[in-house]
């Protein structure tokens, strides 16, 4: 993979940001769909240098140059009509993806994006590359013309649904109009007026029994026996009444006595906010299914070589096994991701990822409604090995403990990292024990994949824990227990 171009970027603007995190989301759902010369016109985005710079990558092999700077005007008229091509056919492939509402509004919503005229095009072996412009507003650009066949034809359907409406407008008045129907509006009419007479009959025979004058001395004898028996039965439904009520509190009681309420979450200003640094380096691609011995003896023929002895395919079965699912990584992703969700919602989370030296990758902090994006991020992790990889962990716990407070409020970091740092000389309990003398509040809790307690210093000098898990059983028991330590996942109260 090739850097096309390099820009500089501010990483406080949350709106580049975003933008950056949808674009790659929209990638990671096109690709399966597209081919790789359709796909290829995307260029990968790639945050450097502390992510102080934004470089653009592409798979593609040769000198990048731009469209505008190709001299032939026909070759470059020949370029554009092979990016509109390629547009068209990432247009007709949406249309067959199977996505969500969500996923379809966000694609949707790039699709201008992907034909903004302020985009730049790169040209490389006569291959069209697009560098999405985060500046500049969203220029229209007319890539596919066919619609003017369709306007005729809506225009011929809109005479004939015109004429059908007029038809039924003559059939409705035909119909209130004509004689024989009035007619028989007539004839309805005297019939109800036959049947009033009857009602009016039949008060005569009630204003008869009226002036009887037994009756009124019988309500004299009633209220003689209404002081004593009437009241006595009234109070009998109130109880009832008072004993409904009783049943509503029911619900409350299955309130955990920790809940957080709705008041709680409003009233705090500045609530916690917390960090997940997550190892995503080569060595998190072993398995959980073997020893901690036999994946050293992987590690230990990663870095010096495989023994003579082995044959290729040997070599390739061997690694096949140590790789096999349930990884490190792909036990870490799933726990990670149920974690997130008992995370009480006023506290704000972000991502630093461990991929490669010199430094460590970060992300915004992601409110409650935004946990699906963080979610989304964890899941598209994979190591690679590009650059000669690494796990830049001094960086990625400088880079979290700068994002938090740690002095006016509780803050945290949680790292999850199969082993120490293979990047940086820095001695890492010293930053520790920096962080505990400039941020008191702020807490370490670190999950140990590998159980080699290189790290116990971090969590020791901030009042944290450290939590061996080696097992696809100990990372969910080993994680929740971490979670739960730093006392952030306190239900909602209903």
């Amino acid at each position: 993979m090739q850097r096309i171009t390099r820009i500089s970027i501010d990483h406080n603007d949350s709106t580049k940001l975003a933008l950056l995190e949808q674009y790659s989301l929209v990638l990671s759902l096109l690709k399966p769909h597209l081919t790789e010369r359709t796909f290829s016109i995307f260029a990968i985005p790639k945050l450097m240098s502390n992510n102080d710079y934004l470089g653009w990558y592409t798979n593609l092999e040769g000198q990048p140059i731009l469209i505008d700077n190709v001299a032939d005007e026909s070759h470059k008229q020949k370029i554009k009509d092979t990016l509109t091509t390629r547009i068209n056919d990432i247009e007709t492939a949406i249309k067959s993806i199977p996505l969500n509402d969500e996923q379809q509004k966000l694609i949707v919503s790039w699709l201008p994006r992907i034909k903004n005229l302020a985009n730049q095009v790169f040209v490389i072996n006569d291959e069209p590359v697009i560098i999405f412009d985060l500046e500049k507003p969203v220029l229209s650009q007319p890539v596919i013309p066919p619609v003017t066949v369709s306007k005729s034809f809506w225009r011929w359907w809109y005479w004939l649904i015109l004429a059908l409406l007029l038809l039924g407008l003559l059939s409705l008045l035909w119909y209130f109009f004509y004689p024989s129907s009035s007619e028989n509006k007539v004839k309805s009419v005297p019939e109800l007026i036959i049947i009033p007479p009857v009602l009016v009959n039949k008060p005569e025979p009630v204003s008869k029994p009226a002036p009887v004058v037994e009756p009124p001395k019988e309500p004299q004898v009633v209220a003689t026996s209404e002081p004593a028996p009437v009241p006595a039965i009234e109070p009998e439904p109130v109880i009832n009444s008072e004993e409904v009520p009783k049943v509503k509190p029911k619900p409350k009681v299955k309130n955990p006595p920790n809940c957080i309420t709705q008041d709680e979450i409003k009233n705090n200003p500045n609530p916690s906010k917390m960090v997940i640094v997550f190892d995503n380096s080569l060595s998190m691609t072993a398995t959980l299914a073997e020893s901690p011995a036999e994946v050293e003896q992987f590690f230990q023929y990663l870095s010096y070589g495989y023994p003579r002895y082995m044959s290729e395919q040997e070599k390739a079965d061997y690694q096949k096994k140590m790789t096999r699912l349930p990884s490190r990584l792909s036990t870490s992703k799933s726990v990670a991701l149920s974690s997130i969700d008992k995370i009480q919602p006023n506290i704000g989370i972000s991502l630093v990822t461990l991929n490669r030296c010199p430094a460590a990758n970060f992300t915004q902090f992601y409110d409650y409604a935004g946990r699906s994006i963080l979610k989304n991020n964890i899941t598209r992790l994979n190591p690679s090995g590009a650059g000669g990889g690494g796990t830049p962990l001094y960086s990625g716990l400088e880079k979290a403990s700068s994002m938090l407070d740690g002095v006016n409020r509780n803050d945290y970091i949680l790292i999850i990292s199969d082993g120490e740092d293979s990047c940086s000389k820095n001695n890492i309990c010293t930053l520790a024990n920096y962080i505990s003398t400039q941020k008191p509040k702020l807490k370490i809790n670190i999950v140990d994949i590998a159980g080699e307690h290189k790290i116990d210093c971090v969590a020791d000098m901030t009042g944290g824990k450290v939590y061996i898990a080696q097992s696809p059983k100990d990372m969910i028991k080993q994680m929740n227990n971490a979670v739960s330590d730093l006392k952030i996942n306190r239900p909602v109260c209903q």
